[in-house]
């Protein structure tokens, strides 16, 4: 196959690592995203990971119960670590060289985030994990994907989702006749209040010209077939 994109940000909600059990982590969706990324790996293609903690911890959630909104954010960080540590092991069962870095210092399981460092492990062929999201309250893991996107340069953001496929006018799982789009603006994202990102990461992409491609990670293979340009889920660029 051929490869379309040479460095590449994967972003891996917590929902998909739930996979069907709705919560935790689930060692089949593990395994199976291991498999993927050492394919790619095998293909000379550079990957960094941001993972999520959704399937472990909402902030959010827990912001509008009464818990203060930076607290519960920060909780949030931790519990991405906790996802990261367990991609990191998956991957290392496999063979895969795996480095995770921390936005927030935790050196006893993490190396910190410094981004010339992040670029290098990357050249040599490492899988770079970046955990904690951006070390900041009131920003998302998409908008800390986006931000470490620009940051090594990535070609692309690939947005693995485990409960939709693409991107939709309105909530699929509500809304039977849900229009799906194959293509996007960012500028259309913003426009139309797609769900799929939050604004910050949708305007952080547009300014640095960051193409996302939306799929599902239920269906097999798809993270290497999104890398090799097959039409699957929505693609958003400028």
């Amino acid at each position: 196959m051929q490869v379309e994109y040479k460095r590449v940000v994967l972003k891996l909600s917590g929902e998909a690592l739930a996979g069907s059990k709705g919560t935790g982590i689930d060692s089949r969706v593990l395994k199976d995203v291991g498999v993927q990324i050492k394919t790619l790996i095998e293909m000379g293609v550079q990957v960094a990971c941001v993972v999520g903690g959704g399937n472990i911890w909402r902030g959010a959630a827990a912001s509008s119960q009464g818990m203060d909104r930076a607290t519960a954010d920060y909780m949030g960080m931790l519990a991405t670590v906790i996802n990261a540590l367990a991609l990191q092991d998956a991957l290392e069962s496999l063979g895969v060289t795996t480095r995770t870095q921390t936005a927030i210092e935790m050196r006893q399981v993490a190396e910190p985030y410094i981004r010339r460092r992040a670029i290098r492990h990357l050249e040599k062929g490492r899988v770079v994990i970046f955990a904690a999201g951006t070390g900041n309250p009131y920003f998302s893991t998409d908008t800390a994907a986006a931000l470490r996107a620009a940051e090594i340069e990535a070609d692309v953001i690939l947005m693995a989702k485990g409960n939709v496929d693409a991107v939709y006018d309105r909530d699929p799982r509500k809304e039977p006749n849900a229009q799906k789009f194959t293509e996007l603006t960012h500028h259309q994202v913003l426009n139309l209040g797609l769900g799929v990102m939050d604004a910050t990461a949708a305007s952080l992409c547009m300014d640095n010209n960051i193409t996302i491609i939306v799929f599902s990670m239920s269906e097999d293979s798809n993270i290497v077939k999104a890398v090799c340009g097959e039409k699957i889920g929505t693609v958003i660029r400028g």
